[in-house]
């Protein structure tokens, strides 16, 4: 399905994305590498036995990105012009190699553009959970969405 144009958002309006994805060792491990972040809590197994997690956890911007991602194909594909801000960042829980995550996406609030008038503000409240149900992800999003072209 093809992105959302600005008028067809309602506020409430709620997306349960069908999209899923397990995390593997290696989407963890490349992301760390490809930012630059020598982490031992996401890299290093025997370091991270003695944590209170008990082994590595996922490197928390990956989980983030990939929340945002697996929600695109349903809302933004196509019709957004640029996020503006991503606020309300949290992460419940940690993310282990091998869990599955899932997105949940709300309609929290919208407004014309000022600026441009074939734009609009959508505002997302994005939710991750695992394969448990449990919340480990979640972002308030701001994007700037193309209105439907007269």
């Amino acid at each position: 399905m093809a992105g959302l144009y600005y008028e067809e958002f309602k506020i409430g309006m709620e997306f349960k994305h069908p999209l899923t994805r397990t995390v593997t060792e290696m989407d963890n491990i490349l992301y760390c590498a490809m930012t630059h972040n020598p982490q031992p809590l996401h890299l290093d197994e025997e370091f991270s036995k003695k944590t209170e997690y008990g082994q590595r956890i996922v490197n928390s911007l990956f989980t983030l990105g990939l929340v945002i991602g697996v929600t695109v194909a349903d809302t933004t594909l196509g019709t957004t012009l640029g996020n503006l801000g991503m606020t309300d960042i949290r992460f419940a829980k940690p993310v282990f190699h091998g869990d599955t995550i899932r997105a949940v996406t709300r309609i929290k609030d919208m407004r014309e553009s000022k600026s441009r008038p074939n734009a609009g503000l959508v505002v997302f409240e994005h939710f991750g959970y695992n394969q448990r149900n449990e919340e480990i992800a979640y972002v308030v999003r701001t994007g700037m969405m193309m209105k439907r072209p007269s």
